[in-house]
């Protein structure tokens, strides 16, 4: 499966921002999805991920209560919605797919390139 995140760009403390992932090439509903980060000079941190069904998602605890993902497999897209943004979540941003379906971080088997969120203060 190939995969395009999108919607990044710069946006003020306390704004909203959404990312999206297009999957093409398999049945989306095969994958859980996943998304991703990578702040400068740090290693990448598990934000959240979706089920199969869309009916399970897990969140760290770092943006738990303020990050919302979601799945519309008629568009075959993930979205990640990030509200009350603050400056450590500047990172650049990935969507994942894993053909497993089990919960939370774990392994992802396909990679889409990063789209980076900058949270000015």
């Amino acid at each position: 499966v190939q995969l395009q995140a999108s919607g990044g760009g710069l946006v003020q403390a306390g704004n909203s921002l959404r990312l999206s992932c297009a999957a093409s090439g398999r049945t989306f509903s095969d994958y859980r999805m996943g998304w991703f980060r990578r702040a400068p000079g740090k290693g990448r941190e598990f934000v959240g991920s979706i089920s199969r069904s869309g009916g399970a998602t897990y969140y760290s605890d770092s943006v738990k209560g303020r990050f919302t993902i979601s799945r519309d497999s008629a568009k075959n897209t993930v979205y990640l919605q990030m509200n009350s943004l603050k400056p450590e979540d500047t990172a650049v941003y990935y969507c994942a797919a894993d053909r497993s379906d089990r919960a939370g971080a774990g392994s992802f088997d396909f990679w889409g390139q990063g789209t980076q969120v900058t949270v000015s203060s």
